[in-house]
């Protein structure tokens, strides 16, 4: 037997050593848990230590006797880290008719001693057996059901003193609503996995409510600014919802946006100009700073370059053809009244007898090409600023305007708009680009331009998108600004929505056309804005004191997102794809100018190699 002993035991050595290596190995393959579990745990009577963060569990205790609809999205809503799960237990309702039925005679037996005794009647005694019985008619009818409920909360700081204040935010409010919490003392851990994304009912503190009282914790109430269909604006800061919206299925299809420099205005504006062009919309775009050129190469649309020397020309007579409800005769008496605007802003100021020169010169420049109200339009040839000049020095009183009008079809800025328009629109993004136009034309090219395009978009009706960047440029001006709102208030009727983005507030708000655009725009834009404008903001956009230092305090492409009567927190967020196309930052800019001049050094013919013959021998 002693043989067979040592026999057994070699062998059961021999089998603990082959399993033992596999153990070991096991033992240091890293599993997911151990990725993000914390460094360290430590577990008290009334918090957990979990790594850098303390956190504490509640439970509810106790409800009121009506729960109010949204009762719980204050608690939902606070600016905090923190963690709700809702355990709902069905109960047979067969089960508690056979509990009422009980309950309901120990309640109407308390009634009755009392009345034996003589003693004054309790009122809630009475206002219980009210409620058992109507509860007990409405389970009976299946209008009711009857659910054990656990409502827990846990809330993370990185200090005792501010968890301690947190929990008395949170019971401040709920005590207001008569909703009563307690800690979950000496059972820490079971609340804070009661209260993970497991589906563990740990605590199992309950309370029985019925249908609709359990109703009014669903859904959560919170600040969502979202619809079914639109593109994506960013993440609501307040609970990381989506702002989904289409602009136009408002009840008009304007924006505005106001921001300091460098907080992410024209970035917000190229990522919804990406979005927007991927659900069949053209879109239009003034840009000031040339920020939109390469986006423009990017979705191939059209980049058209506004200057002096720019091949690119617009003329301010050019008529647009009748749309099917529109007469000629109306046409031109719009756009000799929107010319008699350029001219004013042209000439610095007209005089009420200027005015009426102006307007007289400009009929019969249309006149002198055969061009009256019963013309066709699309068989004629419009006249150009020399015409029209050459019309006013031979009226009576129109000589001195001529002369200040040289400058234009003469002098320096004679190639601007003394030419017949050679540019075309008939793409899916186009970019007007004004960097290279003097800063004293700049409002006068805009207006120019913008007359150019609302004539194309009166043609043929289309979902289009107009964005004007640095629109305080048109606001200079009262006829400017004054087109501007005109674009704005008639852009619905033509399927267009105007963008107005602009980072001075002072100018845009003093214009009387100012107020008038923003109230027009169903979309409004707030950003990171200075401490100079900012009061102004306040009393224009009605907002709180909270709101007025979240503006202040914002990063880069924070803001509050306004859309009709509601508002909310948002956070722009683009994709790295989309981010490579729009991104403003100079950094990034030159870092991609310098990747394709070597992707096209690249793609290079290689240069052509001499025969080794040819070489001059080298002298030692």
């Amino acid at each position: 037997m002693g043989i067979f002993d040592s026999l057994f035991k070699k062998e059961k050595k021999a089998e603990i050593a082959s399993i033992l290596p596999q153990e070991i190995f096991e033992a240091g393959v890293l599993e997911l848990k151990d990725i993000i579990a914390p460094s360290a745990l430590k577990v008290s009577p009334k918090e957990l230590n979990l790594g850098e963060k303390i956190l504490r569990s509640f439970f509810v205790i106790s409800y009121p006797r009506f729960l109010s609809e949204s009762w719980f999205s204050p608690i939902i809503n606070m600016d905090k880290v923190f963690d709700v799960s809702i355990f709902v237990h069905p109960i047979e309702t067969s089960k508690v008719l056979r509990q009422f039925q009980k309950k309901v005679a120990e309640v109407q037996s308390q009634i009755h001693t009392r009345e034996e005794k003589g003693l004054v009647r309790d009122p809630m005694l009475d206002v219980a057996y009210q409620d058992l019985e109507n509860l007990r008619d409405q389970l009976q009818q299946a209008q009711e059901k009857l659910f054990d409920v656990g409502l827990y909360i846990t809330i993370y700081a990185d200090s005792e003193a501010e968890l301690d204040k947190v929990e008395t935010e949170i019971k401040s409010i709920l005590d207001a609503k008569l909703v009563y919490v307690k800690p979950a003392l000496f059972q820490q851990e079971q609340g804070f996995q009661s209260t993970l994304p497991l589906g563990n009912d740990l605590l199992n503190v309950h309370s029985k409510l019925n249908s609709s009282p359990l109703s009014s914790l669903f859904p959560f109430t919170s600040f969502d600014l979202t619809s079914d269909k639109g593109i994506l604006y960013g993440i609501n800061r307040h609970n990381s919802s989506l702002v989904l919206f289409d602009r136009f299925s408002l009840e008009n299809y304007n924006s505005i946006i106001f921001a300091k420099s460098g907080s992410g205005k024209s970035y917000m504006t190229k990522l919804e100009i990406l979005r927007t062009l991927m659900f069949d919309a053209e879109v239009i775009c003034m840009d000031p700073e040339n920020e939109y050129e390469y986006m423009a190469e990017a979705v191939g649309g059209r980049h058209f370059k506004i200057s002096l020397n720019s091949e690119h020309h617009i003329n301010p007579f050019d008529l647009p053809l009748p749309g099917p409800d529109e007469s000629t005769g109306n046409i031109l008496r719009s756009n000799i009244i929107n010319l008699v605007g350029l001219f004013r802003l042209m000439m610095g100021g007209l005089t009420a007898e200027e005015d009426a020169i102006i307007d007289r010169a400009i009929t019969e420049t249309y006149a002198l090409k055969d061009i009256t109200a019963d013309s066709d339009f699309s068989t004629i040839e419009p006249p150009l600023m020399s015409d029209f000049e050459l019309v006013l020095s031979g009226m009576e009183g129109g000589e001195s305007l001529a002369q200040r009008l040289t400058k234009y079809t003469k002098g320096t800025w004679a190639g601007f708009i003394n030419r017949p328009t050679n540019v075309d629109i008939n793409r899916k993004f186009v970019v007007f680009s004004l960097r290279d136009m003097e800063d004293e034309l700049k409002p006068i090219a805009m207006y120019i331009i913008t007359h150019y395009i609302w004539n194309a978009i009166r043609k043929e009706l289309k979902k289009r998108l107009l964005v004007i960047d640095e629109a305080w440029w048109m606001m200079k001006s009262d006829d400017t600004a004054s087109f501007l709102m005109g674009l704005v208030k008639r852009g619905r009727k033509y399927f267009l929505g105007v963008a107005t983005i602009t980072q001075d507030v002072d100018d845009f708000l003093k214009s009387p056309y100012g107020l008038p655009i923003i109230t027009n725009s169903s979309i409004q834009i707030l950003l990171k804005q200075s401490p100079t404008t900012i009061d102004k903001l306040k009393e224009t956009f009605n907002l709180t004191d909270e709101e007025k230092y979240l503006l202040l305090e914002s990063d880069v492409g924070e803001g509050i997102f306004f859309a009709g009567l509601k508002h909310v927190a948002i956070k722009v967020i683009a994709s790295y794809t989309e981010d490579q196309i729009i991104t403003s930052d100079p950094s990034q800019v030159l870092a991609q100018k310098k990747a394709r001049q070597i992707a096209e050094e690249d793609r290079s013919p290689a240069t052509e190699t001499v025969p080794i013959e040819t070489l001059p021998n080298k002298v030692n």
